[in-house]
């Protein structure tokens, strides 16, 4: 009996470590490193969150319509190294982002830089490919 226990505690230990890493995910398994975006919009939300922190943007398009994009950076962490705050972005904010669409074709993208009001550009600090090297687009 008491063998079965231990088995059981070290199995429950591995299974408990293992969790975080089966969460993360990589560039690759949910954004297209060949579908470059560049959007102008008003920053909408902004979530300065662990894994990712996020905002959003509601994007006009020709007609008038307003599509509002998911936009995933790097951690908090990792933002903070690169010179971001939680104030950099403000909701009304007007952005525009550079980065890689979502695989799904949902209005999501993995952000690269970020062009703020003021004209300065701030590296997201994901570890997709350079947006600085790929040509811009649209949706």
């Amino acid at each position: 009996m008491r063998l079965t226990c231990g088995w059981w505690a070290g199995g429950l230990i591995l299974l408990c470590a293992a969790a975080p890493v089966g969460a993360h995910h990589s560039f690759s398994s949910e954004y297209d490193g060949s579908n470059p975006v560049e959007l102008t919009g008003v920053v909408s939300k902004i979530e300065w969150l662990n894994p990712h922190a996020r905002f959003y943007v509601d994007v006009k398009d020709a007609d008038g319509n307003v599509t509002t994009w998911n936009f995933e950076l790097a951690s908090v962490n990792s933002l903070r190294r690169n010179g971001w705050t939680r104030n950099t972005l403000e909701v009304g904010d007007q952005i525009t982002a550079k980065g890689f669409a979502a695989i799904s074709g949902e209005p999501m993208a993995n952000a690269g830089a970020v062009i703020l009001p003021d004209g300065s550009s701030l590296f997201a600090a994901t570890d997709a490919p350079s947006v600085q090297q790929t040509p811009s687009a649209g949706p």
